[in-house]
């Protein structure tokens, strides 16, 4: 009798640790949370050295909420004093009335084909001067969306 219990019990314990692993791995990919924006996008960057104007094209992949966007701006590799609080109308660095979704007064969805832009001020830093290379790095809470990089024509 003792000898047909064991494989009995082995199997039980087996059958156990198998529904407890699946347990373990349903909760987990249930507990993962899915992001409800996307991660990626196309963009597009010019720069107008002569009117400090910059142009962003959303070239394709998702529609981005741009209320939840940061946009950090380098010339020659050295950040402007003033970064864009996008959206925004009037800023510390910025012509006030930055256009297409960049703009707090419009629609702060980004969707492919549209176009959203800036001009610096005179007081912000350092001053674009023709051929210099810009980046700029659009993130949504710390994850890195696109870099784009453009010389400044």
């Amino acid at each position: 009798m003792g000898r047909a219990v064991a494989p009995v019990v082995g199997v039980a314990l087996l059958l156990a640790i198998t529904v407890l692993a699946a347990s373990a791995v349903g909760t987990a990919a249930l507990l993962l949370e899915t992001p409800d924006e996307p991660t990626s996008a196309a963009v597009s960057l010019s720069v107008d050295a002569d009117t400090d104007r910059f142009r962003f094209t959303h070239r394709g992949g998702e529609t981005l909420n741009v209320s939840r966007l940061s946009l950090s701006v380098t010339v020659e590799g050295t950040p402007l004093a003033e970064q864009p609080p996008v959206p925004f109308f009037a800023a510390t660095g910025f012509v006030s009335g930055p256009t297409g979704p960049f703009n707090s007064g419009g629609d702060t969805r980004w969707r492919a084909g549209e176009t959203a832009g800036f001009r610096l001020a005179s007081t912000n830093s350092p001053a674009i001067d023709e051929g210099d290379q810009v980046t700029a790095r659009i993130a949504r809470e710390k994850q890195t969306i696109v870099v784009v990089r453009s010389r400044a024509g």
